[in-house]
């Protein structure tokens, strides 16, 4: 291609598009999710495989390629879905994997194809985002590399890649009849692990670092102590939405983050929290007693399809005061970030990204009893929806 004097700079930009587009994959993999028996740690008991592997099998891709994913369901007794954590799925929305909120679970022996682009190298992972499927093994890695030849921005000398999770020896199933039980039996702490003594040279330790700093830690949720509250994300999509604007603050004086009102079962609702397209929105989350006497816990919470600036964390309650504490200059952007013990922690978003989009606590045993709520945007500017992911309930009869 010859580029005359002025057009120079959209050359390079043409050409780099056309890199891009060439250079880009599609990504194919085939997939059966099924009961297994696995021994994480030499006791046998029943997990959640695909493809017979537990965990499920790393997927690996450049920045810019296409995964295809197509899952089919072998639990037989059970709807299953992927969540694609850290993925923000633009112009995918369905394809985020949450039931009853991005898509219909996938019916025993039924298949449904994920696509979605990875436009971002990183660390990410997937998981099960149906019932507490995460918590019986239905997990596994995804890495992003950068897009081409292109070299990461530091340097090192190996690659480890570890994948941890809590581990509990009763089984998922025992553990949700017990959270909806009366009274109200806790699923307790997981198995501590085998102990092992490791030994690992790093070499070249400052790249190496700064390498995680800029990568893996981006896209990581923590799995930490549970606590059981709060919240509302159990959805029937056969029973339709109850659209709801969010409050604009909440500043109740009479709220006592030491004794909050409790609710020792799961809470159920239908409500959703419509975000005018492209506001930026400002999110406090609040840490209060749990529902053992002077216990608070660290909950780990994570935004789909976002990823959101984390301003600042603080003891006690939120006051408005709090805010000149607030970093506006180089806060960190992540998409799961915690809550400390009677704490609150303060983030910041752009609903810039057409959805409905999950807000939860990552504890399984948390999200299942109902921790999280749902935010829509821009709904009416989702392009055309798989009927594959609709096709259940209500939405079945309205999107033909």
């Amino acid at each position: 291609m010859v580029c005359g004097k002025y057009w120079d700079f959209w050359c390079v930009i043409v050409l780099s598009l056309i890199h891009v587009t060439f250079g880009s994959q599609v990504r194919h993999f085939q997939w059966e999710v099924e009961y297994m028996f696995g021994s994480p740690d030499c006791l046998e008991n029943v997990v959640m495989g695909i493809n017979g592997q537990f965990p499920g099998p790393t997927i690996r891709a450049k920045a810019g390629d296409t995964i295809v994913v197509e899952l089919t369901n072998r639990l037989h007794t059970e709807g299953v879905v992927i969540h694609w954590h850290g993925i923000r799925q633009i112009g995918t929305p369905w394809a985020d994997g949450t039931a009853s909120i991005s898509q219909c679970a996938i019916n025993p022996g039924e298949s449904f194809e994920y696509r979605f682009k990875v436009d971002r190298p990183g660390t990410y992972f997937y998981h099960g985002h149906y019932g507490m499927q995460r918590s019986s093994g239905l997990y596994g890695m995804l890495i992003v590399d950068e897009h081409g030849n292109r070299e990461p921005p530091f340097h090192y000398e190996a690659e480890f890649e570890l994948l941890l999770s809590d581990w509990w020896h009763q089984s998922v199933h025992d553990q949700q009849v017990g959270l909806y039980s009366k009274p109200f039996r806790w699923t307790g702490e997981p198995q501590p692990p085998k102990t092992h003594n490791r030994r690992i040279i790093l070499l070249n330790t400052q790249n190496t670092i700064n390498g995680f700093t800029k990568w893996a830690l981006n896209n990581i949720s923590l799995t930490l102590p549970p606590t059981p509250y709060l919240g509302s994300i159990k959805y029937g999509i056969h029973e339709a939405f109850d659209q709801k604007s969010p409050p604009d603050n909440y500043d109740d004086a009479n709220y006592d983050i030491f004794n909050p009102a409790l609710n020792p079962n799961s809470t159920y609702g239908n409500g959703v929290y419509t975000i005018k397209f492209k506001n930026t929105v400002d999110l406090i989350l609040q840490n209060a007693n749990a529902l053992a006497k002077n216990v608070s816990e660290i909950h780990p919470w994570h935004l789909h399809g976002h990823d959101f600036w984390v301003l600042g964390y603080g003891e006690g309650k939120f006051r408005d005061e709090d805010e000149k504490k607030f970093n506006l200059e180089n806060p960190p952007l992540r998409n799961t970030d915690v809550i400390f013990p009677y704490g609150w922690t303060a983030l910041r978003f752009v609903a810039n990204n057409p959805g409905v989009w999950a807000f939860h606590c990552h504890i399984e045993p948390h999200l299942h009893m109902g921790m999280g709520v749902v935010f829509a945007e821009g709904v009416r500017r989702v392009g055309k929806i798989p009927r594959a992911a609709l096709a259940c309930g209500l939405t079945a009869s309205v999107n033909p």
